[in-house]
């Protein structure tokens, strides 16, 4: 890769944890009390669906737009838990923030895909060589991209890749100003409309899971709290996945979406959540390596030493 353009994508994804989006909607504060947990929360993560059905009353709740903003929230010490995909914890990791891998999901590949205008007449993702690629930095679709690549026999030079958040994606991929757009629900189910193609989604690529961080002084300092919390978590989560008609009932309010997309979206990316395991934190070391390959983060990392499994019976 040539060094300008790799230090141009390693400036403007470092970029995505090191400036974040920063403000969570419900106002968490650098300072939690001892006896309140706080919780950072994506719109359409499990956790969603914990806040709705009232799992930590007493918590406070922070909402993010993405998980890059998230781990921004873990660094300023502003929550105590929350939840993201699988990239980025490592790019939060490499921007030196401290958090541990407490919890995961099974994996959730239809969740996240390449969106392409069916009249362009695209049939894989190596039609797009030389076509601009919009997607979220830092985000989990980043390591789709990097299987994406991979798959076409194609390299990061050969596309131009453009990071817009999904507020930014939507209006540029429906006016054309980009050829495709990675992206995961709900604004994949939302973006379903007529004429809008998936090229293809993670399935045989990425596991696209869900991940659950602390922040290191809530692990010791809130342990039962966090502890309850999660296998209240986990309970409703398996609520959801039993009773997906009333799930999305009351879940398509809170995302503000309608409840025919809301039922769509949660059919293929709400799953069980998982303990954390030896396997896992493989997992999450092979994508570590990946992006340290191809230098789209400044230094390596050791994400395996941040998974712990001090709260695995929760999720038993």
């Amino acid at each position: 890769m040539p060094t300008t353009r790799r230090s141009l994508l390693i400036g403007t994804l470092g970029a995505a944890f090191l400036a974040g989006c920063g403000n969570a909607d419900d106002g968490a504060s650098s300072a939690g009390e001892p006896g309140k947990l706080r919780i950072g929360y994506q719109r359409f993560g499990g956790l969603s669906l914990s806040k709705v059905r009232g799992d930590a009353p007493d918590a406070e709740w922070s909402l993010f737009e993405s998980g890059p903003a998230l781990t921004e929230a873990l660094k300023a010490g502003a929550i105590d838990i929350g939840q993201t995909g699988e990239a980025p914890p490592i790019f939060a990791a490499a921007g030196k923030i401290d958090f541990r891998i407490i919890g995961t999901s099974e994996p959730v590949p239809q969740g996240e895909a390449v969106l392409v205008k069916a009249a362009k007449g695209y049939q894989s993702f190596a039609d797009l060589k030389g076509k601009t690629v919009a997607l979220n930095k830092g985000s989990n679709v980043n390591w789709l991209l990097v299987k994406l690549l991979e798959q076409a026999g194609l390299s990061i030079t050969d596309i131009n890749v453009k990071y817009l958040k999904p507020a930014e994606g939507r209006p540029a991929f429906d006016s054309d100003q980009v050829d495709a757009w990675i992206i995961w629900d709900p604004y994949f189910a939302l973006a379903e409309q007529p004429g809008v193609q998936v090229l293809a989604d993670a399935t045989g690529l990425a596991n696209n899971r869900e991940y659950i961080l602390a922040a290191p002084d809530a692990v010791t300092g809130k342990a039962q709290l966090i502890s309850d919390f999660l296998g209240k978590y986990r309970a409703t989560t398996d609520w959801g996945i039993a009773n997906p008609a009333e799930r999305a009932k009351i879940l398509a309010p809170e995302l503000k979406i309608d409840e025919a997309t809301a039922t769509r979206a949660l059919a293929r990316s709400a799953k069980p959540l998982a303990p954390i395991t030896p396997e896992i934190g493989d997992e999450l070391q092979t994508i570590a390596d990946g992006f340290t390959k191809l230098e789209l983060i400044p230094v390596p990392v050791n994400i395996k030493e941040r998974v712990h499994e001090q709260f695995n019976e929760a999720y038993l």
